[in-house]
């Protein structure tokens, strides 16, 4: 694969997820700010982008297994697997750290204040995750459905009543960032989900759940802003013009 300082870091991901782990050491979002080039991510952090592409191209030759290709996948089968693995894993997870974290607050919060503010932006975002996958349950995956069904059969695409897919793509996407900066302001608050020295194992623990949960979040978003929303678009234009 030849990768360049001007490859979407976005699209790179979508091609090879092995190369996320790099964009990740380097502090670079490839989910929710994933359609900036190579350069440009690297010109804000200030990082030398010829070292990070050298990264990029051993993380790919190194690994010996193919990273999972969901860019060949129809949409329909990753509109089902996004909600099947990514949706109900948000959902059991949230109902599994709340009370973790709550128990964590109070036994500790005196001594770690930043706790307190932590548990306000998981309580804020297992609130606006819960109403964002429904959105996407009951509105634009059944639709990105019925484009896969209509396109099969070659049938005309009736038009919906958000006007065009891309109005409630939009409105994920804003969710996305959202979301992706709460968790950012979680990140730095605990240090990188580092517990303290006098952190119990419940503390340690719930640290441990709030990082896995925000890697899967980053997998979650990636799959729909890179590769399902823009594939999505580009079918319902193929309606347009047949």
């Amino acid at each position: 694969m030849n990768i360049t300082s001007e490859t979407i870091v976005g699209e790179l991901v979508a091609k090879d997820y092995r190369t996320a782990s790099v964009f990740k050491s380097y502090g670079i979002d490839f989910c929710c700010n994933g359609n900036r080039s190579i350069a440009e991510a690297c010109e804000r952090k200030n990082i030398d982008h010829s070292a990070l592409v050298e990264k990029l191209q051993q993380a790919i030759q190194q690994n010996g297994n193919e990273a999972t290709d969901y860019n060949s996948w129809p949409l329909d089968l990753l509109a089902d697997y996004i909600e099947k693995k990514h949706h109900r894993y948000v959902d059991a997870k949230i109902q599994e750290i709340k009370p973790f974290l709550h128990k964590v607050v109070k036994v500790h919060g005196g001594q770690h204040p930043e706790l307190q503010e932590v548990e306000q932006l998981f309580n804020e975002s297992a609130g606006e995750l819960t109403a964002h996958m429904k959105k996407e349950e009951f509105i634009l995956f059944p639709f990105i459905r019925k484009m896969v069904q209509l396109n099969d059969g070659h049938e005309p695409l009736p038009a919906p009543h958000f006007g065009t897919v891309e109005n409630p793509i939009a409105m994920m996407h804003h969710e996305h960032d959202v979301e992706g900066e709460r968790f950012r302001k979680i990140a730095a608050l605990t240090g990188s989900y580092t517990p303290p020295a006098d952190a119990c194992n419940t503390y340690r623990v719930t640290f441990s759940l709030l990082k896995e949960f925000e890697e899967d979040l980053h997998l979650h978003i990636h799959l729909e802003n890179n590769i399902l929303f823009p594939k999505a678009i580009e079918m319902e234009k193929s309606f347009a013009t047949a």
